[in-house]
């Protein structure tokens, strides 16, 4: 058979991994508590899935290109957990939007509400947007009772903060 057909660039070949959420360069990486756990749950199965094919030996094709994939991911996912900005939620609700509140807004007469989050544990679908969209980003810092400006799909508008609930800290038990 003609070498032309045989594959030896199999290791070189480049791998294709799929992009992490994107965080701003020079933004902080804000998380939620939870946000950091995941982050750390996701470093320990990309370490173990690369400890199992790495106990195979030297790795057939696909396994060789797992293995390239795994060290792309662990790098970036290792970079975000050591990168990590956690907060902490408040001891108290005072109504102030934050990464970590469930916020209600009043958008033009229709309600809009959804988890702010870190970047990595963001999923609009699931109602969790992550502090750097714009919607996120416009009502950060604000108040319930309060109207933002905002562009919203090209056009300004205004939204009235009409609920923020916090995971509220819980203060921990004391030794009796």
């Amino acid at each position: 058979m003609s070498r032309a057909f045989v594959r030896d660039d199999a290791d070189t070949e480049r791998v294709m991994v799929p992009a992490r959420a994107p965080l701003p360069e020079g933004v902080t990486n804000f998380v939620t508590p939870s946000g950091l756990a995941a982050l750390a749950e996701e470093v320990a199965a990309l370490k173990a899935e690369r400890e199992a094919l790495l106990a195979l030996g030297d790795a057939p094709g696909d396994a060789s290109r797992r293995l390239a994939a795994l060290r792309e991911q662990l790098d970036e996912a290792e970079a975000r957990w050591a990168s990590a900005v956690v907060v902490e939620p408040p001891s108290v609700d005072d109504g102030v939007v934050r990464v970590g509140a469930t916020v209600t807004l009043d958008q033009e007469g229709e309600p809009v509400t959804f988890m702010v989050t870190g970047v990595d544990e963001a999923d609009p679908l699931e109602g969790r947007v992550a502090f750097t969209a714009p919607i996120a980003a416009a009502v950060l810092g604000w108040r319930v009772g309060d109207v933002v400006p905002a562009e919203v799909g090209g056009r300004r508008v205004s939204l009235r903060v009409d609920r923020v609930v916090q995971a509220l800290q819980h203060a921990r038990p004391t030794n009796l």
